[in-house]
């Protein structure tokens, strides 16, 4: 079952035009990626990365930006995994406003990594049963 996780579109995400710049907007979808760890798999990101030491880095990421980020919006994030390999997964994101339109999506792929030399590892198994369980929009 998806992630679904809502943040507001604050002033300082903003540019010149009064629309999120685009790299806050990647910003926004990091801070929602830490969150769902929680509800996905029952460990916060902080957990996995200074006790399990393990990380997951982006290695590829394709977005559309569908429609601009006004001040004051309400983004409501939808976040689930469409595959988890044996030391990635691939995330994807559909990020709404508080009208139902869509204003961003984007699917990013990310590895395990141990946190001491980021050398890849197999998805430690306590990780996949929450990650495997989130594969439906």
């Amino acid at each position: 079952m998806a992630v679904r996780l809502s943040r507001r579109v604050d002033f300082p995400m903003l540019d010149m035009a009064g629309i999120a710049f685009y790299p806050r907007i990647y910003d926004l979808a990091h801070r929602f990626f830490e969150e769902s760890w929680e509800v996905m798999c029952g460990f916060d990101y902080p957990h996995i990365l200074q006790e399990m030491k393990i990380g997951f880095p982006v290695v590829d990421i394709k977005s559309e930006f569908h429609s601009p980020f006004r001040y004051g919006d309400t983004v409501n994030a939808t976040i689930w995994i469409s595959k988890v390999g044996v030391k990635s997964c691939t995330w994807q994101y559909r990020f709404h406003n508080q009208n139902d339109e869509l204003l961003w999506s984007s699917e990013q792929v990310t590895v395990c990594v141990s946190m001491t030399n980021m050398e890849s590892l197999p998805i430690p198994a306590e990780l996949r049963t929450g990650l495997e369980a989130c594969t439906n929009e």
